[in-house]
């Protein structure tokens, strides 16, 4: 999945360019190339789909040159989660109606891609063997307000265990009773599941969805499939994949996950997975020159001199037509940030 915007990480993820293609880390590749190359060890090239809006088609293709067209599934408009995973598993089933399904964000930062690989074969096993729902969850190491999270049924015969209940986004005294609970985990947002079984939950839980798409069958994976998405896309329900069936489902299961993860969704997720310095400064892509500046993220489109006085526990990004300068710890309010600019100034800079 990569057609979101990543609007918490402006003035880098824009509109026109979010921060799935961006190599956010320093490392030479984007983030959506790292997904494709860890997803690449254990699913052939020519069966990984890409979903993204139509804006990015070039950007996809460009990124990813070991894809094809046929490969894509192009939103028209957005609509969450729901709506282009129901058309990819349409696609999918047209092509092997007995496959097996993951999906997985283009944004996630994995250290560990043989546990990550591991993992997946896991799921893939379950899967295939029951009519099941999975997904990953991650070992929470604190308790984050930021993440969802899963509450599974204790069990000591398996690692992969029955879902009770999701929770979105707890206060922090409910985060941390999770913790102290031990058997929650935060919710990744990738799902491993059978053609078979996801479609049936569509049909169940989102029936208007399923009978609106069923209709393209004879259009999937043809020269007429973009047509008739464009033309019904925009009909869909907006709904998550979360809301629409995992939460409704009674047949959703969880593999606590063996491997480190960040959903690098901020500023401050891409600051706690970089090297720091010896005074925890963070640095992508800059020279730097700093006095008494602890703590902060400095992040540089292009190799530049940055230079730092006496500014502790800031988000510093430079490009070629912003430079933010803003506090570390509001940075859940850059998204409002983002609109008050665009409000003021115009949509160039969004």
């Amino acid at each position: 999945m990569a057609g979101g915007i990543g609007s918490r990480f402006w003035p880098i993820s824009t509109t026109n360019l979010p921060k799935q293609f961006h190599d956010m880390l320093g490392t030479g590749d984007t983030l959506i190339q790292k997904t494709f190359s860890r997803l690449n060890k254990i699913v052939p090239s020519e069966n990984i789909f890409v979903l993204t809006n139509s804006m990015y088609k070039n950007l996809v293709m460009k990124q990813l040159p070991k894809i094809s067209e046929k490969q894509l599934v192009l939103e028209p408009t957005m609509r969450n989660t729901a709506p282009c995973i129901l058309v990819s598993a349409l696609k999918i089933k047209k092509e092997n109606p007995n496959a097996i399904m993951l999906v997985a964000p283009s944004d996630h930062w994995i250290e560990d891609e043989e546990a990550f690989v591991s993992d997946i074969q896991k799921s893939f096993n379950a899967c295939e063997k029951d009519d099941i729902l999975m997904t990953l969850g991650i070992r929470p190491s604190f308790p984050n307000t930021g993440y969802g999270y899963i509450q599974y049924e204790k069990s000591a015969d398996s690692e992969i265990s029955k879902v009770k209940r999701f929770t979105e986004k707890p206060d922090y005294d409910t985060a941390k009773s999770f913790l102290k609970e031990g058997n929650y985990v935060w919710n990744s947002g990738m799902f491993i599941w059978s053609i078979k079984s996801i479609l049936n939950s569509f049909e169940t839980s989102l029936p208007e969805m399923h009978a609106l798409f069923n209709k393209g069958v004879a259009c999937y994976n043809t020269e007429k499939e973009n047509d008739f998405i464009s033309e019904n896309f925009p009909k869909s329900e907006n709904i998550s994949i979360d809301y629409g069936i995992m939460e409704k489902a009674e047949n959703v299961f969880v593999l606590p996950a063996s491997f480190d993860w960040n959903d690098l969704g901020t500023w401050g997720a891409l600051y706690d997975k970089l090297d720091k310095d010896e005074d925890e400064n963070a640095i992508v892509r800059a020279k730097t020159y700093l006095k008494n500046a602890n703590g902060n993220m400095v992040f540089s489109a292009k190799e530049k001199l940055i230079v730092l006085e006496d500014l502790n526990d800031f988000i510093i990004v430079d490009k070629e037509n912003v430079l933010l300068i803003f506090p570390k710890k509001k940075e859940q309010e850059i998204k409002e940030l983002l609109n008050n600019v665009k409000n003021k100034f115009g949509e160039e800079y969004s």
